[in-house]
């Protein structure tokens, strides 16, 4: 699954910096990191934490963890993936508004295009991933 998300987010890239100030193999935002790094008790100094998600073990370790937690909270891959994407509030919204089902049984209806299509990728490549 990890495999799956660098593809998409950085496609393998360690360096990766998108337009949005996500960074490194795991597309991490700054914000996130920070969060997920308290729950783990790894200290980010934030006049370095753009370095600190440059480094490959701590960007792998720190999007790794934010993703279980996603697991957890939503008990279910599909909407773990599609919140990773689009944000934990949007993916509730979402669920909320009623067009996806709080069992990630129909994220075919995911609004946004490019989540949509995120999430298929993930899923196709953890496949494949599996497989190899």
């Amino acid at each position: 699954m990890i495999y799956a998300v660098i593809k998409a987010e950085s496609n393998f890239k360690n360096d990766a910096k998108s337009s949005k100030d996500a960074i490194g193999l795991m597309q991490l935002m700054k914000e996130t990191a920070k969060e997920v790094s308290q729950n783990i008790n790894l200290q980010l100094d934030d006049d370095k934490i753009e370095q600190n998600l440059l480094d490959v073990d701590i960007n792998i370790k720190l999007g790794t963890k934010y993703l279980s937690d996603l697991i957890q909270r939503y008990q279910n891959v599909e909407l773990a993936i599609t919140a990773y994407n689009a944000g934990i509030g949007t993916v509730n919204k979402w669920i909320e508004n009623g067009i996806i089902k709080p069992d990630g049984s129909d994220v075919e209806n995911i609004p946004y295009k490019e989540t949509n299509n995120y999430v298929r990728k993930i899923l196709r490549d953890y496949k494949i991933y599996s497989n190899l």
